[in-house]
């Protein structure tokens, strides 16, 4: 009985050995190579979905009803739940998400190495060293800007936020149009560049696992109403003829603009 039994607990120890082994080794291979994971940009206004043509009111009042909403995203930074980071190509990390194409509001980024993700980083607009290569050192992101209305004239730069529509007050019920286009502007002769960095944490017991297998899904809610309505509320009563395209203004929108976007979950599907 004595060496039936050590017979059988030798065995199990063999077992138990081999199949942590296996799994040690399924382990190593699941989180090696690389995958893929996707940025969800999912406007809202407040707690609301986003909709054009969709009255939505302000703190201040002023109701808005938004036809245009178009916002450049780049220069993107994942960090790993060890610290490492992986900073996406700067030819590969350029995107414009645009409200009235849904399939761009889904930014899918290959090549990622495998590995478990704590967070996010990226601008809102495009960054001065990239602007300063000039139109010859664009690349095809200068075309795309151009086709979808994201530029001003090369030497005014690009458009960073294109939000347009009609708002009402409460002393006025008359529609009249706004637009909201930031970017690189001059105030009292010196200039404002106006791009946004937005870091976002995942969610405390959620990470993106980035798998070969696996194309992690990363659902950001982007709340549309703090562009002028965020840290600082902006009246578009007080604007002229309801245009935010160049002033003091626009650097108090950027400032808005860093709160307007947070992660709402994860799928790791």
């Amino acid at each position: 009985m004595k060496f039936q039994l050590k017979h059988t607990i030798a065995i199990l120890a063999i077992a138990f050995l081999f199949t942590s082994c296996s799994n040690d080794d399924n382990n190593e291979e699941t989180i090696s190579g690389n995958g893929a994971i996707t940025l969800e940009f999912d406007n809202v206004f407040k707690t609301a979905n986003f909709a054009f043509n969709t009255n939505y009111t302000n703190s201040n009042g002023e109701v808005l009803n938004v036809t245009k909403l178009k916002y450049i995203v780049s220069n993107i930074v994942l960090t790993k739940e060890d610290g490492s980071t992986f900073i996406v190509p700067k030819s590969e990390s350029y995107f414009i998400v645009d409200e009235s194409i849904e399939e761009s509001q889904d930014i899918t980024l290959l090549n990622i190495p495998a590995g478990n993700y704590k967070s996010v980083q990226f601008g809102i607009g495009v960054d001065r060293a990239q602007w300063e290569l000039g139109a010859d050192g664009q690349g095809d992101f200068l075309a795309k800007a151009q086709t979808a209305g994201m530029m001003w004239a090369w030497t005014g730069g690009y458009k960073f936020v294109n939000f347009e529509g009609t708002f009402t007050t409460p002393t006025n019920t008359t529609p009249t149009n706004f637009k909201v286009h930031t970017g690189k502007t001059m105030v009292s002769g010196v200039e404002n560049y106006n791009y946004a960095t937005v870091t976002l944490n995942f969610p405390e017991n959620e990470k993106a696992l980035v798998r070969t297998s696996i194309t992690p899904e990363v659902h950001l809610f982007v709340d549309v109403s703090k562009i002028l309505d965020g840290n600082t509320v902006i009246n578009l009563a007080d604007a002229i003829g309801g245009n935010i395209m160049g002033g003091a203004k626009l650097a108090t929108i950027t400032e808005n603009l860093n709160a307007m976007i947070s992660v709402n979950h994860i799928h790791n599907d």
